[in-house]
C-alpha cells in the first residue's frame, strides 16, 4: 500500500466530522494531558466498551488520537496536530465577526454623537 492509500485509509473521517459528536469531544478533552487504556476510558461513561470504541476509531482515524498496543492492552492519547485545521477555519469567522462588532460600535457611537443621551 502506497503512502497516498495509508494517508487516505486513515483520514476516512475529517476533523469537523469528528468533533460534531459530543462524546467524541469529551474523549478528546479525557485524553489531553494523558494517554489512557481503553477499558478505563470506557468506564467515563455510561455506554458499553464497544460504543467507546467506535468513538476512539472515529477520532483515531481524523487523527486526532492515537493508539499502541502495550501488552495486550490498546492505550490512547490525543494528536492536536488535526485541531489545526479548525482552529485557522474558526479564526476566519473570528475575524468576520469582530469586524462585525466593530461597525456596530462606530454606528452606535455615530448615532449617539448626532443624538446624545438625556436631551
Amino acid at each position: 500500500m502506497s503512502r497516498a492509500d495509508q494517508a487516505a485509509s486513515s483520514q476516512k473521517h475529517d476533523v469537523f466530522q469528528a468533533i460534531a459528536d459530543p462524546t467524541r469531544r469529551s474523549l478528546l478533552q479525557l485524553l489531553v494531558d494523558q494517554e489512557i487504556p481503553v477499558k478505563d476510558i470506557a468506564g467515563h461513561y455510561p455506554m458499553s466498551r464497544t460504543a467507546v470504541s467506535k468513538h476512539l476509531r472515529i477520532l483515531s482515524e481524523a487523527g486526532l488520537v492515537v493508539e499502541r498496543k502495550v501488552g495486550r492492552e490498546t492505550r490512547y492519547r490525543l494528536d492536536p496536530e488535526p485541531l489545526l485545521e479548525l482552529k485557522r477555519w474558526l479564526a476566519y469567522y473570528e475575524r468576520y465577526w469582530e469586524n462585525r462588532l466593530q461597525a456596530l460600535k462606530r454606528l452606535v457611537e455615530a448615532d449617539e454623537s448626532v443624538h446624545p443621551r438625556g436631551e
